[in-house]
């Protein structure tokens, strides 16, 4: 039962953090909308109902007040993307909710307090939290929200006691119930995030596949662009490898390429981006360097490349650079000039560097 509650814990890394919680707003924005508009269907007919039977003393507009609220906050989940905006619309309903309740209860004639909604609230919201802190303050509205009617009335101390102890039940089963729903949808986030690393990288070098490079190479481009910074694009490739495969076989071509990887990751930054574009070419886009600075880098990545070993000798790459010329310039252009360059650097030698 612990490991139902700490699964937080292994999502301590904050990037991936953020992403958890942007993934359950995803997963639970439908069913928070889907729940407010049920929430105010069922105000509208315990409302009417109470009318009807003369449970309550208060006008009925009174008691019908919170309605347009609640729908307006309803309307808003739907265009809602951040999670911690979204939390906040669902405690404003869970707010509305509880004054609505006490508009109901207030006045009450006779007999048990109204607060059967304030017992269902805890339960029926239980599965909607991105996170602990909305969780403990909706339980907490979910719990003192209908204080105010219970000691507004004079009613026999024995109802608040019921209510306190009805109530303390109803949030040990939210908890409950909230630590399977994020455990389960944890271990959802983590397989659907494998699923696409496995469809966004390579298998062997673990890096980048074409076209998710190019994806993310397109909105980094827009942003850099956006924001007048330069932008570099380096095309490399292993130099004769064709030959290693051919003399000693795929093993060590396989070998020479998964060590290439690790150098170009080891040699970059945490800003760049790496992607396997064939099968002994690779590219990487270098945001905030200009030509210059590119070209320095380049040059290490070339020296660093000569420590990988090849049954023939030492590994070797020819590189192609291009800078972003203009802040139209499209991703695909970019790397179209970059290999060109490279293919120049193959022309005239190999193991060398040339500029677009």
């Amino acid at each position: 039962m612990s490991a139902l509650f700490t699964h937080h814990q292994r999502a301590a890394d904050p990037d991936q953090h953020r992403e958890y919680t942007r993934y359950l707003a995803q997963q639970m924005g439908p069913l928070i909308h889907a729940l407010m508009l049920l929430g105010v269907l069922a105000y509208v007919i315990a409302t009417v109902a109470g009318t009807l039977f003369g449970v309550s003393m208060l006008p009925l507009p009174l008691r019908l007040l919170p309605i347009l609220p609640l729908l307006l906050v309803a309307a808003a989940t739907r265009r809602v993307e951040r999670p911690w905006l979204l939390s906040l619309l669902t405690l404003l309903c869970v707010l509305l909710l509880e004054i609505g309740i006490n508009f109901n209860g207030i006045g009450h004639v006779q007999g048990q307090p109204w607060i059967m909604p304030g017992l269902l609230l805890p339960v029926a919201t239980s599965v909607i939290w991105l996170g602990s802190w909305d969780f403990a303050i909706a339980m907490a509205l979910c719990a003192f929200g209908p204080l105010p009617m219970l000691l507004l009335r004079s009613t026999h101390g024995v109802y608040v006691v019921q209510y306190l102890v009805y109530m303390a039940i109803a949030i040990a089963l939210s908890a409950v119930l909230r630590a399977f729903v994020t455990h389960i949808l944890f271990e959802q986030y983590r397989l659907e995030r494998r699923l696409r690393e496995q469809a966004n990288t390579d298998g062997l070098t673990g890096l980048l596949l074409r076209n998710r490079f190019l994806e993310l190479a397109r909105l980094a481009l827009a942003d850099i662009c956006r924001e007048q910074k330069p932008v570099c694009m380096l095309f490399l490739d292993a130099d004769h490898f064709k030959q290693l495969n051919d003399d000693h076989g795929h093993a060590a071509g396989d070998a020479a390429l998964v060590a290439l990887a690790a150098t170009l990751r080891a040699q970059t930054r945490a800003t760049d981006l790496i992607g396997r574009i064939g099968g002994e070419e690779f590219a990487l886009l270098l945001p905030g360097l200009n030509l210059t600075q590119a070209s320095q880098r380049a040059e290490q990545l070339r020296l660093a490349v000569h420590s990988i070993p090849r049954p023939d000798g030492m590994l070797t790459v020819s590189i192609g650079i291009a800078e972003c010329s203009h802040p139209g310039e499209v991703v695909e252009t970019l790397l179209a000039r970059a290999d060109q360059a490279m293919r120049r650097a193959k022309n005239g030698g190999r193991d060398r560097i040339v500029n677009a």
